[in-house]
């Protein structure tokens, strides 16, 4: 039976690191102290104005195809998560395979918004399960978010950040690794309460939109803050009794990572050690559709990943739309 298995992993943030002492000069009251005290985001990453999504999704697809020890001739499909994309149309999938020489690659990009990534990882691994012309599967989560910021709401504006991450999938045969299960959820009811939504064909490009702001992010309602919590912990739940697993033999949870108290909400939901969800939410900010491979990206180069070890990717973002996926490596 063929299966697809984790080969490697990349990532890439820029350059640009904006601390939280920022925010305090551009909003003109402290907001540092609150952000290094309830969410544990000390400094992110925005790209520079010359800078763009497909430049952060090459940078990360070229670090995880290097690993891997595979071409970019050897891919038969890019698949990139963004809701950041570099245009409205073509896909941003397009950009990233023509700049990397993927000729032989199909390409397509899925918007889930924050939960993209690891439902672009649900899809490639069904691609390679269910077909065997594809071989190499090139997945990348990337956002550009700083490019949507309103720098005078201060709500949206001290959390995102930028960064990209990409994985390399490999058709195996008779293995033991690979993806085991997985699952895709949404709450549509939510649709209105986030996001960006000027410029679509809803609402087009207007000089009014513009001077609103209604080009940019928005934090319509609060969301209940028991909402992920109670999300994620089902379905990792749901996944591990498919997989014929406990929750606590899994040893790498890799959560969507805008609140560390949701995470370790989860965490003891599950009752499995708060360790053992890694996250890089401190330095990177909240990276959306790439903080999910980013932060299995650091965990894997600092010797953590182990081969065999189970692995959970949990997702969420705006829609709502939620995702999971369990690997064992």
């Amino acid at each position: 039976m063929r299966n697809a298995a984790i080969l490697s992993v990349g990532a890439y943030a820029p350059d640009r690191v904006i601390s939280n002492q920022y925010f305090n000069e551009l909003l003109g009251e402290n907001v540092a102290t609150w952000l290094n005290e309830n969410v544990q985001i000390f400094e992110r990453r925005w790209c520079r104005e010359d800078e763009s999504t497909a430049d952060l999704a090459e940078q990360a697809a070229r670090v995880a195809l290097e690993r891997a020890g595979v071409s970019p001739l050897q891919l038969n499909l890019v698949v990139l998560a963004t809701d950041t994309p570099e245009f409205i149309s073509p896909s941003t999938a397009a950009v990233l395979q023509y700049r990397l020489g993927a000729t032989r690659a199909g390409t397509f990009d899925i918007n889930t918004a924050c939960a993209g990534f690891v439902t672009a990882l649900d899809v490639a691994s069904k691609f390679i399960r269910a077909d065997e012309q594809y071989e190499y599967v090139l997945v990348v989560g990337a956002y550009a978010m700083s490019k949507y910021l309103n720098l005078k709401d201060k709500k949206t504006v001290t959390l995102f950040a930028d960064g990209a991450g990409a994985v390399v999938l490999k058709a195996e045969k008779n293995g033991n690794r690979g993806f085991l299960s997985s699952q895709l959820h949404s709450e549509g009811q939510y649709f209105g309460w986030m996001g960006i939504y000027g410029g679509g064909a809803h609402q087009p490009v207007s000089p009014e939109m513009l001077a609103n702001g209604d080009h940019l992010l928005k934090f319509v309602h609060k969301f209940p803050k028991e909402l992920n919590p109670e999300r994620w912990s089902a379905m990792a739940e749901t996944l591990c009794q498919r997989a014929g697993v406990s929750p606590q033999e899994v040893q790498h949870y890799f959560i969507t990572q805008i609140n560390i108290n949701s995470i370790w909400e989860t965490m003891d939901r599950l009752d499995t050690p708060r360790e053992r969800a890694h996250t890089i939410m401190h330095q990177y900010g909240y990276t959306g559709s790439a903080c999910i491979p980013m932060a299995f990206n650091d965990a894997w180069e600092k010797n953590k990943v182990n081969p065999g070890d189970l692995v959970l990717f949990i997702g969420s973002g705006g829609g709502l739309a939620f995702a999971a996926a369990l690997f064992r490596m």
